[in-house]
């Protein structure tokens, strides 16, 4: 089993991606935490993973905007698993909404939970790999963060941000043997992207039916993705199997995005 005897954290794990990603980590032996700030959902991610899980699956409800919960989170996962040796930065929003209607509220809070989560959870945990002397940080941008898209300004100009993020740890800390890599997932079937889908039909006036034969024609494999596939690399890139990758955006778009 690829994680055998590793400690994982993965942000936003509460359902979809991030639980397919926890799942998946669970299957291939590391012990667990799961974060998110639904604690219902949590929980009920916790039980369906302890089903395939012969390690230990934990969950802390925190807000990885905050710094003083992301130390606190930081805190409770060393005291209860030690070290992290890997960690996922899974969590994000995502909002439709044209660039001119954008609240700054709204631009502040994708920045705060998109980028600067995924800030102070490495500046939380990379100390402890850096005396361990390795590690694994999996960064989630997508595939607006190679792109832009219309009614995404905010969610884009964060994801392009978390490549730049994944690039400049890559460098800084690849002495230590810290493996910083970002997985960039095309459109990826989850109950987030039924809303956007709907919201996006009401915004052009088509059936969202459209929306989804839309999408499709721009994609080479010719279907969406499903968090399984996001949660197949992502555990590659956790594993050993992939000690000399690093600093890498990695598409995941059935080949709608190839650079």
């Amino acid at each position: 089993m690829e994680l055998n005897g590793k400690s994982a954290l993965v942000t936003g794990a509460a359902r979809g991606i991030g639980k397919a990603i926890a799942l998946r980590f669970a299957q291939g032996g590391a012990r667990i935490v799961l974060n998110d700030i639904n604690k219902k959902n949590l929980e009920e991610a916790v039980r369906e993973i302890e089903k395939v899980s012969k390690e230990r699956v934990i969950y802390r409800k925190a807000d990885i905007s905050k710094s003083n919960e992301v130390k606190e989170l930081s805190r409770y996962v060393t005291e209860e698993l030690g070290v992290i040796d890997i960690l996922v930065n899974n969590a994000a929003i995502s909002r439709i909404v044209p660039f001119l209607d954008t609240s700054e509220k709204l631009w502040d809070r994708t920045m705060e939970v998109n980028l600067k989560g995924a800030f102070l959870c490495c500046q939380a945990v990379i100390p402890g790999m850096i005396k361990k002397g390795k590690g694994k940080i999996i960064n989630m941008s997508s595939q607006s963060g190679k792109r832009g898209s219309k009614w995404h300004a905010a969610y884009c100009v964060s994801k392009f941000g978390i490549i730049g993020l994944t690039q400049s740890l890559a460098l800084e800390l690849a002495l230590h043997r810290i493996n910083v890599n970002a997985v960039c997932p095309g459109v990826v079937f989850t109950s987030l992207w039924e809303e956007h889908a709907a919201d996006h039909a009401r915004r052009e006036g088509i059936e969202e039916k459209e929306v989804k034969e839309n999408l499709l024609r721009n994609i080479p494999l010719a279907r969406l993705g499903t968090p399984q596939d996001v949660a197949n690399l992502v555990l590659f890139l956790a594993s050993s199997r992939s000690d000399y990758i690093t600093g890498q955006a990695i598409n995941l778009s059935g080949g709608s995005v190839l650079h």
